[in-house]
């Protein structure tokens, strides 16, 4: 009885083989590139992050300082204690921060016909810690920041 189980075994034939591995390789396909699309989304909305928590701060230090400053500078921010540390950059770089010094918030006034100020906005310029690559650069106000404004490194 155990010969005759043994004997009816069966097994998968090359052309069911050939069937698995080329429905994986069209699953994989399809697969790998939507995975790199949800990273690279990622970490632009990290770094739109950065840029509100640096805009956040520059906030509070002209809240804090009633001061009349036009730009502050991501090491300014750090040393006065609005940011607790410099932000980590989601980059490729091996220092992961911004370059303190080139990295920056421009403060501008919206004024009305009378010189009234009727409006603050605040545009962050974030460069990766090598000051090489600018990953947003500081032309768009920090609220309106989408993911098209962020350039990632190729």
């Amino acid at each position: 009885m155990f010969k005759r189980v043994l004997k009816n075994e069966r097994g998968l034939t090359l052309i069911e083989l050939l069937a698995v591995i080329v429905i994986l390789g069209i699953i994989a396909a399809i697969a790998i590139p939507a995975i790199g699309a949800i990273m690279d989304n990622s970490k632009k909305d990290a770094h739109i992050a950065n840029a509100k928590q640096v805009a956040s701060a520059a906030r509070l230090a002209i809240a804090a300082d009633n001061n009349t400053k036009t730009s502050y500078t991501l090491k300014e921010l750090y040393d006065g204690g609005y940011l607790e540390n410099i932000p980590k950059s989601p980059g490729k770089h091996s220092t992961n921060k911004y370059d303190a010094e080139k990295s920056k918030v421009d403060i501008v006034k919206e004024t009305d016909s009378n010189n009234n100020v009727t409006g603050i906005l605040y545009k962050v310029k974030l460069v990766d810690g090598d000051g090489t690559f600018v990953y947003i650069d500081g032309t768009k106000e920090v609220d309106a920041l989408t993911r098209k404004d962020v350039k990632l490194e190729e």
